[in-house]
């Protein structure tokens, strides 16, 4: 498996995110990014829209040429949640377009779209018909049906993240895709709850950033539901009964994905997250691994990553998910935890 992994825009003078690609080029076979100042599934980079920093823009298409150079795969992003009344608009249209058209021109092309938008995608297959669409993870596609329901429009989909320690229904999806011509992707450190059901909320939230931060919001309600529980120790063990996939534990999951999407264009270190996954182990702090990570919620505690039994995804990924009638989570979480002195 190798590995699609989300861009950074580095600040003028630091260290270029090219430079992590770089290292670890035969490990990336992708790169995905949205544009300077777009609304996606993370916060704009490069400033909101309409506040863009010219030199920001200069820093993040130079960048992309030099990706380019580096001869892997661009995957662009029209991943926002919500477009807000343009949705099916014709300016929605011509942004997607136009966007297309000067990645072109900085850098050759992007060879994917990834959007959860099916109006995107059909925007993508008239004007390009030799861009693949990718379905985001945030449409949360986890059976042969949904597949079905848009495969007039994608080529590919991110599997529902909540089903990643599902190697049944996985298989099942392989061979559905494979008999269709489609191909499959899985997020493999999202730290996100499995069936959160703020995620809908979230990432509206996220789609409308801009306007957001920009409203008199209420002082005492926090609106993500993952740190909001957390605040208690009794559901610290939600974090091992979610989505992510240890690095040790890729072996299961060869012959299922060529790729492997790695959530890195808001950690803090990226650097740490590509090198764990591409040599398949890690020793420290395995909330350091996900995004989001915890690691303030838990401090001073981390998960030791070492200390989580080697049997741990044989138990995992056989389950019935009925996690509010077991507590093998919340053992292996007293085991694996640490505290470290300040």
């Amino acid at each position: 498996m190798k590995f699609s992994v989300g861009y950074q825009l580095a600040e003028a003078g630091e260290e270029s995110f090219v430079e992590i690609v770089r290292e670890f080029r035969e490990h990336v076979a992708e790169v995905y990014f949205a544009w300077v100042g777009q609304p996606s599934g993370r916060s704009p980079i490069g400033g909101r829209e309409g506040e863009v920093d010219p030199q920001a823009v200069e820093r993040f298409e130079a960048d992309l040429a030099e990706l380019r150079r580096l001869g892997v795969k661009l995957d662009l992003l029209f991943n926002s949640n919500c477009y807000g009344g343009e949705g099916i608009s014709k300016a929605l249209e011509a942004r997607v377009v136009g966007t297309i058209e000067r990645a072109a021109a900085v850098a050759g092309g992007v060879e994917t779209v990834t959007t959860t938008s099916p109006a995107v995608a059909h925007v993508v297959h008239k004007h390009f018909p030799s861009v693949r669409t990718r379905a985001s993870v945030n449409l949360r596609i986890g059976t042969v049906e949904a597949m079905k329901h848009l495969a007039h429009l994608f080529d590919a989909y991110h599997v529902q993240r909540d089903y990643n320690r599902d190697l049944d229904r996985l298989r099942t999806l392989k061979q559905w895709a494979d008999g269709a011509g489609k191909t499959l992707s899985i997020l493999l450190n999202s730290g996100c709850l499995r069936f959160c059901a703020a995620q809908t909320f979230h990432d509206n939230l996220v789609a409308h950033e801009t306007a957001v931060a920009r409203s008199d919001n209420l002082d005492d309600f926090l609106p993500y539901a993952c740190w909001t529980l957390l605040r208690d120790r009794a559901n610290w063990p939600l974090v091992l009964q979610a989505t992510w996939v240890r690095p040790e534990d890729l072996h299961h999951y060869d012959g299922l994905f060529d790729v492997g999407k790695l959530a890195t264009r808001l950690h803090q270190r990226p650097h740490a997250v590509i090198r764990a996954y591409a040599q398949r182990r890690f020793r420290g702090n395995l909330l350091d691994l996900m995004e989001p990570g915890y690691s303030p919620a838990f401090a001073p505690w981390v998960i030791d990553n070492e200390r989580i039994p080697g049997d741990f995804f044989d138990h995992v990924s056989a389950c019935d998910g009925q996690c509010h009638r077991c507590d093998y989570c919340a053992a292996v979480l007293e085991q694996a935890l640490r505290k470290i002195d300040v």
